[in-house]
């Protein structure tokens, strides 16, 4: 049985409830890989490449976790990486129509590839990475909301 998945999002940045998702998905399969898509459409607050060393900084301790950039389509992308799973966080219920429509037209696509959610603990349900950035543009204390060395490059980007 394969027991590679892949968790991909932008981490634009990345956030406790990222890193909940990403933990307990590490201790539930044997290979995980955190793909950062470069997304340019969103226009992100960080680089790809910036994005990526939070996130290598943020999981340095999961020895089964390796975070990488890509582009195109998440189900491409697993398949390129020899994935059968595809895990996607919910945080609210609002999150789960959109994700919902995108797993089954990725099954259409790809029908191999399944898609797992999978719910941040209750304490980081209600971040995202776009509430960080405006608390972080305004000067909040958001130290209970990401890493340090997230909270820096935030406060350094933010000038505050």
């Amino acid at each position: 049985m394969n027991n590679t998945v892949i968790y991909p999002g932008t981490f634009d940045p990345v956030t406790y409830g990222h890193l909940d998702v990403i933990k307990r998905v590490s201790s539930l399969y044997g290979k995980v890989f955190v793909s950062v898509a470069a997304s340019a459409d969103k226009k992100p607050l960080f680089s790809l490449e910036e994005r990526i060393a939070m996130l290598e900084e943020a999981t340095a301790g999961l020895g089964n976790v390796e975070v990488e950039g890509f582009e195109g389509l998440v189900v491409e992308h697993a398949a390129r990486k020899g994935a059968r799973v595809v895990v996607r966080g919910i945080r609210m219920i609002s999150d789960f129509e959109y994700e919902f429509q995108m797993a089954l037209t990725n099954r259409k696509v790809k029908p191999e590839i399944e898609t797992v959610f999978m719910m941040p603990n209750e304490t980081y349900s209600y971040l995202s990475s776009k509430l960080i950035k405006e608390l972080a543009g305004l000067g909040a204390d958001i130290s209970k909301f990401v890493p340090a060395n997230v909270e820096k490059k935030l406060k350094e980007r933010s000038g505050k």
